[in-house]
């Protein structure tokens, strides 16, 4: 349900963001996103005689990812603004590591904090959270001093006219759409890795859970490398067409490992580590090319209409977030799991030639 409020949320405050500019949008939706979390402890939390409905949760949770919806354009806009071209993939790419890093802090900390103080706490700590978060945002936010080298304007149209805007724009379309398909193995290891491990390979939760610690360390430090590295080398297209690639084969090559542990129980034992480092490579494939593609996205649309583009780039990725979760179970009750990894791979097929070649100048 917080993916659904992101993904229906996205592009209205990114253009909001172009309008408005990044500073009012990230101090408003973060304050709001506070003041929401607030009432969630006060309302939705259980407490001993009252338990809330899941009505009441899910409706909670969409609110929550309509409000914090708000960061993402908002963040990526700055970025643009206040980074030269030849720094900004890196820029980007240490923005993006944020998700790996929170949800790692996070599954460290909030199952035991519910467990010691209740679901109330939760709430309230990740409430005073965002506090902290718009004071360093009332404090640095700031737009930057006015220099040339920082513009970016949008690509141009026929005869050196300004091109379409982003929702106008074909190639927006078709990175996003890319963005979106690649998501698709993205969730797929990253919500059920845990499950398909201790439940199809009989491996216990603690080595499941190692499994997906590494693909968040490794994803983090991808998205850091692979910002600097195309910043460099001026590739992100090509980088994320090599992603798209690497993602389809390890995926296919899981695929088949799982039909072949299904054929035969007996190789269980031998195949299951050849399981885990699939898991873990195709993860970070997946996971690597998301600071290049937003970067590369924010440029295509121009630094003054970033906030939309990127709102509708995260639309297409939460969108995954929302749809794959409830697809995986249904495939694999239907399926088994070797198809659930094939369609991954295919997603990764699907994307590749959305990915389209830098033109030459």
């Amino acid at each position: 349900m917080m993916g659904l409020g992101i993904a229906l949320s996205e592009v209205p405050w990114g253009l909001l963001t172009d309008r408005w500019g990044d500073r009012r949008v990230l101090l408003t939706g973060l304050l709001a996103t506070a003041l929401w979390l607030v009432l969630m402890a006060a309302f939705v939390a259980p407490r001993p005689g009252h338990v809330p409905g899941n009505a009441a949760l899910a409706l909670g949770l969409l609110a929550l990812g309509l409000q914090g919806g708000s960061v993402n354009g908002s963040s990526g806009r700055a970025v643009m603004a206040w980074f030269r071209e030849g720094e900004r993939g890196l820029a980007m790419s240490i923005r993006q590591t944020a998700v790996p890093a929170g949800g790692g802090i996070g599954a460290l900390t909030l199952p035991m904090l519910a467990q010691a103080f209740g679901f109330a706490a939760v709430y309230g700590v990740l409430a005073a959270l965002c506090g902290v978060t718009v004071v360093f945002a009332w404090r640095w936010m700031h737009e930057p001093p006015a220099d040339p080298a920082r513009a970016v304007a949008p690509a141009s149209g026929p005869a050196g006219k300004a091109g379409p805007g982003p929702l106008g724009n074909l190639q927006v379309w078709r990175l996003v759409s890319g963005m979106g398909l690649m998501c698709v193995p993205q969730v797929a290891v990253l919500t059920f890795a845990t499950i398909f491990l201790h439940d199809f390979s009989r491996i216990g939760i603690a080595a499941a859970g190692l499994t997906v610690a590494a693909v968040q360390v490794g994803a983090a430090a991808m998205r850091v490398w692979s910002g600097r590295w195309t910043d460099r080398h001026g590739n992100r297209r090509a980088y994320m067409r090599a992603c798209s690639l690497l993602t389809l084969l390890v995926f296919a090559t899981l695929a088949g490992l799982t039909w072949l542990c299904a054929a035969a129980p007996g190789r269980h034992a031998v195949l299951t580590p050849a399981l885990m480092a699939c898991l873990v490579l195709g993860g970070i494939c997946t996971s690597a090319w998301h600071g290049v593609a937003f970067t590369e996205l924010a440029t295509i649309a121009g630094a003054s209409r970033a906030g939309t583009a990127l709102g509708l780039g995260n639309t297409f990725a939460f969108a995954g977030f929302f749809l794959v979760p409830m697809a995986i179970p249904v495939v694999a009750a239907g399926y088994g799991w070797p198809a659930v990894w094939l369609a991954a791979s295919g997603s990764a097929l699907l994307a590749r030639p959305l990915f389209a070649r830098q033109a030459r100048a």
